[in-house]
């Protein structure tokens, strides 16, 4: 039995080397990165790993070389000189007021100025950093190093709310601009975060800073690679897989379905996410563990706010430009969607510099999908777990009645405001709904000016739909037959229904349906 002992949510890493936790071996990209450079930017998911990197820097420049005994630093390094180091961790649980981020800053450097003095007359926060940053240097001899985890949080947790997020912009960016004018007393600073805000607004100040979110010799900084994987945990590979009675091969396939597939940049290597994989070897089950620890409702209020088709997730296609910079008042949600980690680079178009995103695993784009439902259909997020395992008995038993009323359940009460985007509405609605419902049943979703075709296969049954918007369900029955959808499946010995369906812009609803059903002899 391996007697390896899991690091869930533990982000210090004198922590994890003193009390023995697992441990994949970073620090020889941490070598190479401090040896090439000065300031750095890192933008990666929650739970990816960002704040055990800036521990890691931390016991790195505090001198503390018996925690990198038997890792890569230990070889590597040979002056291990201590400098005095001033780290900032913005993820504070609400902002909600322009006094909360400087309260939260202002307790931060309570602490330094405690340990290295401080001027009494200096006033702003970007003052009082200025001053801390050079006596630092002066008492210890050694030039500082800076350390900011989350320094997006105030950002994104003022989406929406314009005022207070130019607020906390100009702040921020006044405060991170300090680092430049005081280069001379800086050895090294790093700044992490989910996303990044535009170089136009926080970082504008700092504008010599690295960004190495999309460069591919850093691409597993965070995060675990299949290399990684192996290398570290084969043994608990095999125990996992005998715990689930199957074999080697298959839990190592469910496992990169489940877990790997983010792409950092084009032609990088799938890292898997460090939260999840971790928790399922320590558990030895597969589970949403990522989406457990909460997906922020930020990211649904931006896809409604800008009318976005969510028919297009699943196929987006953006420039590097856009993934790599978030602007407020820009109307694309996907530069945040991406670099929140619900969405991934799935391919590249080097004539043209074009990404192509798409969810990077099933326990992303289950969960996400299943966390838009009650968003957007009328059910709350306590019954829509149990709605679609409805939804998919009923499939699965030929119940198509039950399906369609249970449907209809789904568009009662649509906000009248809707009504402007009702089409849209409509389509992301049977979207999400066929999306969780094709987890369980094979499905295939097209759409194309205000209508659907759908096909839903399960072991008995086939099911051919066409939906239209304020036309009738006999149009739609008749365009299943005019353009013979159900061709493909001549020789198919399960039942097949052709349903035509119409949704009515006045009720906002499924308005009515009409079944064939094709018995094979």
């Amino acid at each position: 039995m391996s007697n390896k002992i899991y690091p869930i949510g533990i982000q210090n890493f004198e922590k994890i080397r003193t009390d023995g936790y697992f441990y994949v071996d970073k620090t020889a990209l941490i070598y190479q990165m401090v040896k090439t450079g000065s300031y750095y930017f890192l933008s990666r998911p929650r739970r990816f790993g960002k704040s055990l990197l800036i521990s890691t820097l931390e016991a790195y420049f505090s001198g503390k070389k018996e925690l990198f005994a038997g890792l890569a630093m230990e070889k590597l390094e040979k002056e291990w000189i201590k400098h005095p180091i001033i780290h900032l961790d913005l993820n504070a649980k609400k902002f909600d007021t322009e006094d909360d981020l400087i309260r939260l800053v202002d307790r931060q450097l309570l602490v330094y100025e405690s340990l290295y003095g401080s001027c009494s007359k200096d006033e702003t926060i970007d003052d009082r950093f200025v001053t801390l940053i050079r006596l630092a240097a002066e008492k210890t001899g050694q030039r500082v190093v800076i350390l900011v985890d989350e320094y997006d949080k105030p950002m994104l947790q003022t989406i929406g709310k314009d005022a207070l997020q130019e607020e906390y912009r100009n702040t921020l960016k006044a405060f991170y601009g300090v680092m430049k004018s005081m280069d001379g007393y800086i050895k090294f600073a790093m700044l992490t975060g989910v996303t990044k805000f535009g170089k136009v607004s926080v970082f504008s100040d700092l504008n010599n800073l690295d960004d190495i979110s999309m460069w591919n010799q850093y691409i597993n900084i965070c995060g675990i690679s299949e290399q990684e994987l192996h290398d570290n945990l084969e043994k608990e590979l095999h125990e996992f897989a005998d715990n689930k009675n199957t074999t080697y091969d298959e839990i190592c396939k469910e496992l990169r379905e489940c877990y790997d597939g983010y792409h950092f940049t084009h032609n990088s290597i799938g890292i898997y996410n460090p939260f999840s994989l971790l928790n399922a070897f320590k558990r030895k089950e597969f589970g949403n563990y990522w989406f457990e620890t909460g997906t922020p409702t930020y990211l649904v209020e931006l896809l409604k706010k800008h009318h976005y088709n969510l028919q297009r997730i699943t196929h987006e296609e953006t420039s590097a430009e856009v993934l790599n910079s978030i602007d407020s008042t820009s109307d694309n949600p996907i530069p945040v969607i991406y670099q929140s980690g619900y969405l991934t680079i799935k391919g590249y178009d080097p004539e043209f510099g074009i990404y192509r995103l798409g969810f990077p695993n099933r326990e992303v784009e289950e969960g996400f999908v299943k966390f838009l439902l009650p968003f957007y259909a009328n059910t709350n997020a306590v019954e829509s777990p149990f709605e679609i395992q409805k939804f998919v008995r009923e499939v699965r038993s030929g119940d198509y009645e039950s399906f369609f009323r249970r449907l209809q359940s789904f568009f009662a009460d649509t906000p009248y405001e809707l009504i402007r985007d009702l089409e849209l509405h409509y389509q992301n609605v049977l979207f999400i709904v066929f999306k969780l419902v094709g987890f369980y049943t094979k499905a295939e979703y097209h759409t194309s000016e205000g209508r659907i075709d759908l096909v839903l296969q399960t072991d008995k049954f086939i099911y051919i739909m066409e939906f239209k918007l304020d036309g009738t369900a006999e149009e739609a029955m008749q365009q299943i037959n005019e353009k013979n959808y159900a061709q493909p499946f001549e020789q198919d010995e399960r039942k097949l229904f052709k349903i035509g369906v119409n949704f009515s812009a006045k009720t906002r609803n499924i308005e009515k349906w009409i079944v064939e059903i094709n018995q094979k002899k």
